[in-house]
């Protein structure tokens, strides 16, 4: 990996828009990660709106890396599926006309029988996603960590002719017990981002916890080996998942600890 790409997550900041943008730019940041939610709802802008939201980016000399969604329930209920689908298409298309080559999201459950109907729902629903992805030019990133690498890449490969891209998300394969390492090699080419978590697992509490980046387990000097390794290109998010006081202070911290290795 010649070049360290970090992009900020900006909701971590807890700030409006224009506001986060300028936190994020004083850190040195070049590129963002944006999550939608009632403070920021993307599919509602119009044209106009997208053209603004792309110039006072532009204006801060930032791309988007990623757009981040979250949907009340996984891919792998049933119930409401098809309008989660659209929503997700919705999204994708939105982020292209933003620039965002990336729309993240978790999948869902994985049922660990081929034979479920959640798991065949499953496979319908990352084809459908992967060829929409092909044709609109934003691709569905399904993250890592509620499943092992090996799992998720399983059914991600069903379909030869979609494309669904992978955001490795050590921090979450820690606090679930899984393999970074793993991960990444089931993965492989799918990892087009890193979510740059860290967690720990406390014995005492009998559960995986998330901790700021570099103070867990998640071994990133070989992480990034193993993806410079595979030529990975692609960015590394920084931030919490949820607004922080210190938001500026962490972010910085992560900053320098991935720039040092």
């Amino acid at each position: 990996m010649a070049q360290t790409r970090i992009a900020v997550r900006l909701s971590t900041f807890g700030l409006p828009l224009r506001a986060a943008l300028t936190a994020a730019a004083s850190l040195g940041a070049k590129a963002i990660q944006l999550d939608t939610g009632p403070n920021l709802k993307l599919t509602d802008l119009s044209e106009t709106g997208l053209r603004q939201l792309r110039k006072l980016i532009s204006d801060f000399d930032m791309r988007i890396s990623s757009i981040r969604m979250s949907t009340r329930r996984g891919y792998d209920c049933v119930d409401g599926l098809s309008r989660r689908v659209d929503a997700t298409k919705t999204m994708m298309a939105t982020a292209y006309r933003l620039g965002a080559p990336l729309v993240i999201n978790r999948l869902g459950d994985i049922p660990e029988s081929h034979d479920d109907p959640r798991y065949q729902s499953l496979i319908e629903v990352v084809s459908d996603l992967g060829k929409y992805g092909t044709r609109v030019g934003t691709f569905f990133t399904a993250e890592t960590g509620g499943e092992s690498g090996k799992t998720l890449a399983e059914l991600l490969a069903r379909d030869e002719n979609a494309f669904v891209a992978a955001a490795l998300h050590p921090g979450r394969l820690v606090v679930n017990r899984f393999d970074c390492g793993e991960a990444i090699r089931a993965l492989g080419d799918r990892i087009q981002i890193v979510i740059a978590s860290d967690g720990v697992i406390d014995l005492a509490a009998g559960r995986g916890i998330p901790v700021p980046l570099g103070e867990g387990t998640a071994d990133y000097p070989a992480i990034l080996a193993e993806l410079s390794n595979r030529r990975f290109g692609g960015y590394l998010v920084v931030g919490d998942e949820q607004p922080h006081p210190q938001a500026g202070i962490r972010i910085a911290q992560a900053m320098e600890y991935l720039q040092n290795l």
